[in-house]
């Protein structure tokens, strides 16, 4: 039974398509395409990238994609980097992500809540160290009695005139 890049090939060959026609059909990269048909399936990322692309080229070549991707998955369990589905959890946490995890579960009420709180807070922390403050100034110095001089006259406004 030949393979499923061989299949691809072979029917993308029969119907006369160029690599570049199929990709403007599929909107699947050339590249991508190039490494399908050659059985390259390192160059996509996971696994539902290639089953995805896989799908959107026989649809295109009018194959049976149900057999296609049964042919991918037997394929697929063969190679060493696609045999077993990726871990849905990592096991290893920093602390970087604990707290990002604890940030994600806190409520953003709590938190408009507990930032009010502390602006509230500080502004009555402010309010009672400037009353403090200004009941430890010293009142202004006894100064001599202010002597009226009056001005000469061009220091002086004009009346209005009603």
């Amino acid at each position: 039974m030949p393979t499923v890049a061989e299949q691809l090939r072979a029917a993308r060959e029969a119907r006369k398509l160029t690599i570049e026609q199929v990709a403007d059909m599929t909107k699947i990269r050339t590249d991508h395409l190039r490494a399908l048909e050659q059985g390259n399936f390192n160059a996509f990322p996971a696994v539902i990238y290639i089953r995805g692309s896989v799908k959107n080229y026989a649809t295109a070549l009018k194959l049976d994609v149900s057999q296609i991707l049964a042919a991918l998955d037997a394929e697929l369990k063969n190679t060493e980097k696609f045999a077993a589905p990726p871990p849905l959890v990592e096991q290893h946490r920093g602390p970087l992500e604990r707290i990002a995890l604890l940030a994600a579960k806190i409520s953003s009420r709590m938190v408009f809540t507990v930032l009010a709180a502390l602006i509230l807070t500080a502004f009555i922390a402010l309010g009672i160290w400037a009353w403090v403050h200004h009941a430890k100034t010293k009142p202004p110095p006894n100064l001599p009695p202010a002597v009226y001089q009056p001005g000469t006259a061009g220091d002086t406004l004009p009346l209005p005139n009603n």
